[in-house]
C-alpha cells in the first residue's frame, strides 16, 4: 500500500465514524471516542512543552506531563439479527497520534475492525467474535498504565459462563514481531468471587514464534488479579505478574505491557516479575483520588543483570463547584541499573486548576491548566533527556518545569 493510501484509508473511516453518528439514532448504533491535546512551554525559554519520565521499561505520571496528541473514534452496530434472536455486532475505530503537542500531522491508523456474536444459545450468554480489536486491556488511569494488554488480530469466545467463573479463549496472529511473526493463544478465568464484592481474574497468555530458527523463542505470562469493588466509594485492584521471554512484552509494540507479544529474539533468561496496587476512591461527594504503586524485576542474563522499578504515586482532587476541580499529583519513580551503578532517581508534581462537567473523579470532558516541576539525579539525566518528547532540552540539569493547557474527553 503506497503512502497515499496508508494516509487516506484510515481518514475515510473517521469519515465514516462521524458520518454513523450523523445518521444513526442511538437505538440503532453508538459512535464512542477518547481524545488529548496539550500546549505548553517549558522552564528557561526551552521551547515546547517538556515532560518528566525515566522511559525504559517504566511508564509515566501523566496529569499536566502528556506531551502527545490522541484520539480514537469508534461506531458500533448491530450489522444483522438471525430470526432466532442472535445478533451480529459490528465495530470500527479510528485513532489518530501525533508524539507532539499537536493533531495536526498526527498519524491515522484502524485500531479496531470486528463483528462479536451475541446470543448463541451454547455460549449461555458469553459471545464469539473475529476481526482487529482491543482485548483484556484495564489500566492504572494515573499512568495511563494498561498493565495487561492483549490487543490484536484473530477470534476468540468470550465469558461464557463456567462453574465459579466466566471462561475466555482467544487466538492471535501477531505480524512483525521484530521482523518476524508468531501466534498467540490466551486463556482466561474471570469473576471468579472470593470475598464480597471482591473476585479474581486468572488470565494467561502463550506465544509461540512461526520460525524455528536459534533466534526466535517461545514465551508466556501469567496475570492473577484481584478486583475489588465499594472501597470508598471507588475501587482497587491488587495484581501479580509473570512473564518469559515474548511473554514479557518487552521489545513488543509498548515495552511495558504484558499479554501482547514482546519480541521473540528474548530467549528463557529474560523475566519480568511485578506486583502492583491500583486504588481510586471517592469518599465524599466533592473529594476524590487515585493512587498506584509497583514493583517490577526485569532481568536479563544476556544484557548483563537485572533492573528494578519502584514507583509510588498519588491524584488527589477536591471539586469546589459542580464544574471547577483542584487537582494535584505526586508521583516517585526509582530505577536500579543492571550494571550496579547508582539508581536513577525521578520526581514529578503538578497542580492542574480544572473546568470540568461533574464533580466525580471521572467526570470528563476536563479543561485543565497546569505547571508541572520534575527533579531528578545525575543517574537520572540521560533517561529524562531521552524520554522527553521535546529532546534533551534539560542538558546535564536536574530540574525543570512546564505549563500550559491540557484537554482530555471520552464519551
Amino acid at each position: 500500500m503506497n503512502h497515499w493510501m496508508k494516509k487516506a484509508v484510515p481518514a475515510a473511516a473517521v469519515l465514516v465514524l462521524t458520518m454513523g453518528q450523523s445518521f444513526a439514532s442511538d437505538a440503532e448504533g453508538e459512535f464512542h471516542g477518547y481524545f488529548r491535546e496539550s500546549v505548553g512551554s517549558s522552564s528557561g525559554g526551552r521551547g515546547p512543552q517538556s515532560c518528566f519520565g525515566l522511559g525504559g521499561n517504566t511508564q509515566r505520571y501523566r496529569l499536566g506531563n502528556e506531551c502527545d496528541a490522541y484520539g480514537e473514534f469508534e461506531y458500533q452496530k448491530e450489522i444483522a439479527k438471525s430470526a432466532n434472536g442472535v445478533s451480529f455486532v459490528g465495530h470500527i475505530m479510528a485513532a489518530v497520534y501525533n508524539p507532539q503537542s499537536d493533531v495536526a500531522g498526527a498519524d491515522l491508523s484502524l485500531s479496531k475492525l470486528y463483528v462479536e456474536a451475541k446470543g448463541l444459545d451454547a455460549l449461555k450468554g458469553g459471545t464469539a467474535w473475529m476481526g482487529r480489536r482491543y482485548y483484556q486491556r484495564p489500566d492504572a488511569h494515573m499512568l495511563d498504565w494498561q498493565y495487561i494488554n492483549m490487543n490484536g488480530t484473530g477470534g476468540g469466545v468470550d465469558r461464557i459462563p463456567m462453574g465459579v467463573g466466566k471462561f475466555s479463549y482467544a487466538f492471535f496472529k501477531d505480524n512483525d514481531v521484530v521482523k518476524k511473526s508468531a501466534t498467540r493463544q490466551i486463556l482466561g478465568y474471570q469473576d471468579i468471587a472470593v470475598n464480597t464484592d471482591g473476585a479474581i481474574d486468572i488470565l494467561a497468555t502463550f506465544i509461540r514464534p512461526d520460525s524455528n530458527t536459534a533466534d526466535a523463542h517461545s514465551g508466556w505470562q501469567l496475570t492473577l488479579l484481584h478486583k475489588q469493588a465499594k472501597v470508598l466509594g471507588g475501587g482497587n485492584v491488587v495484581g501479580f505478574q509473570h512473564g518469559v521471554g515474548p511473554g514479557t512484552g518487552a521489545g513488543g509494540q509498548c515495552c511495558n505491557r504484558m499479554g501482547a507479544t514482546g519480541s521473540i529474539a528474548n530467549g528463557s533468561d529474560v523475566t519480568r516479575t511485578r506486583i502492583f496496587d491500583s486504588l481510586q476512591i471517592q469518599p465524599t461527594a466533592d473529594f476524590s483520588a487515585e493512587m498506584v504503586a509497583v514493583i517490577q524485576r526485569d532481568k536479563s542474563n544476556a544484557s548483563g543483570g537485572t533492573s528494578t522499578w519502584t514507583t509510588l504515586g498519588v491524584r488527589p482532587v477536591y471539586a469546589l463547584t459542580d464544574n471547577f476541580k483542584l487537582q494535584f499529583e505526586l508521583g516517585t519513580d526509582r530505577v536500579t541499573s543492571p550494571t550496579g551503578g547508582a539508581a536513577a532517581r525521578l520526581t514529578k508534581f503538578t497542580f492542574a486548576p480544572t473546568l470540568t462537567m461533574g464533580r466525580d473523579y471521572w467526570s470528563r470532558p476536563e479543561l485543565r491548566a497546569f505547571v508541572t516541576y520534575g527533579k531528578w539525579n545525575d543517574a537520572a539525566t540521560a533517561m529524562v533527556n531521552k524520554a522527553n518528547e521535546s529532546g534533551p532540552v534539560y542538558g546535564n540539569g536536574t530540574s525543570g518545569t512546564s505549563v500550559g493547557l491540557h484537554l482530555e474527553a471520552w464519551f
